[in-house]
């Protein structure tokens, strides 16, 4: 089976498409057909390099998220799961093949009326922005501001916090046109990336979900309000620079918060019971799949180089 992978870390020329063994599902798992493989800030962070310490080594096969269907299970897998449509993630990689693992316990069946490009486009993005403004304990009345709202963690949190009652929902992106798109998702203001806007710009805000990370970091900590909370689900921009923790502890009589989230501390149970009501929601028309643009599998590096050049509003997907 065709399979796209990382020969050599750094730019998007370093991904090949190559052969590779159809793998056999072990104990626990399924193999999916794959229909749509879902392409994310991790994959180009891992292609970069930027992961390298983490054990990602060349050779890898980039792919968190896919949908298609269970050809074969593991031992100790429902066999009734064979034949169904899901949405599986496949953990660290693996998911840019024509076929993939995942964990039983991280695949959920497709209810009628998905796509597959929506799934993978709802799927891991959803569930981040949903248990990141969890984590922040974000509540109905709260201003929120989404640092890089364009990606798809950004127009998932943007949807997920007006739903949620915020009073404000602020969002950085790079243009004003990418603006209009996210106050039709529900945003109510809209700043340049350094978070800076017009008069109708909040004096501050309760709760700053942050995508991006990187040396701009602690600039948005000063536009957090007494008791505020900053959380960082992403880090597209790098690392925050290592003084950071300084101002916040400037702003020691504010009681801020900074933290971060991944979900990995989630349990399999409640990812699934979010995924499953927020692809339930996206059936009735309540949540909105941002697709930026479906390619072939093996144009790969072109949408990579998209991300990397910023380009991208919402998920890019890619399918067999």
């Amino acid at each position: 089976m065709r399979a796209i992978v990382i020969q050599r870390y750094g730019d998007p020329g370093g991904l090949a498409v190559v052969d590779v063994p159809v793998p056999v599902p072990g104990p626990g798992q399924v193999r999916i057909v794959t229909e749509a493989i879902g392409v994310g800030g991790a994959d180009t962070l891992i292609r970069s390099g930027a992961l390298a310490a983490y054990g990602f080594t060349e050779g890898h096969v980039p792919g968190s998220e896919v949908a298609g269907t269970v050809d074969a299970v593991g031992a100790g897998v429902d066999p009734a799961l064979t034949g169904r449509r899901v949405w599986g993630f496949t953990g660290t990689g693996g998911g840019c093949t024509e076929r993939a693992l995942a964990s039983a316990a991280d695949v959920l069946p497709l209810p009628p009326g998905l796509s597959a490009v929506d799934a993978v486009t709802l799927g891991g993005s959803g569930a981040v922005a949903h248990f990141g403004l969890a984590h922040a304990r974000f509540a109905p009345g709260d201003a929120v501001l989404v640092r890089g709202a364009a990606g798809g963690i950004g127009v998932m949190a943007v949807q997920l916090a007006a739903r949620g009652g915020a009073s404000a929902v602020a969002v950085t992106t790079s243009s004003a046109e990418r603006g209009e798109r996210l106050r039709a998702l529900g945003a109510t203001v809209v700043l340049d990336r350094a978070g800076e806007g017009g008069p109708e710009t909040p004096a501050g805000y309760d709760v700053v979900l942050d995508i991006v990370a990187g040396d701009g970091l602690p600039s948005f900590l000063d536009r957090l309000r007494p008791g505020g909370r900053l959380v960082a689900v992403g880090a597209v921009g790098g690392q925050p620079p290592a003084d950071f923790g300084t101002r916040l502890m400037a702003a020691f009589r504010s009681s801020l918060s900074f933290a971060t989230f991944s979900l990995d501390t989630v349990s399999p149970a409640d990812r699934r019971a979010v995924r499953s009501a927020q692809f339930a929601a996206a059936v009735r028309g309540e949540l909105t799949a941002v697709v930026h643009e479906v390619l072939p599998l093996t144009e790969a590096a072109r949408a990579h180089r998209a991300m990397d050049a910023g380009e991208v509003f919402g998920r890019v997907v890619l399918v067999p």
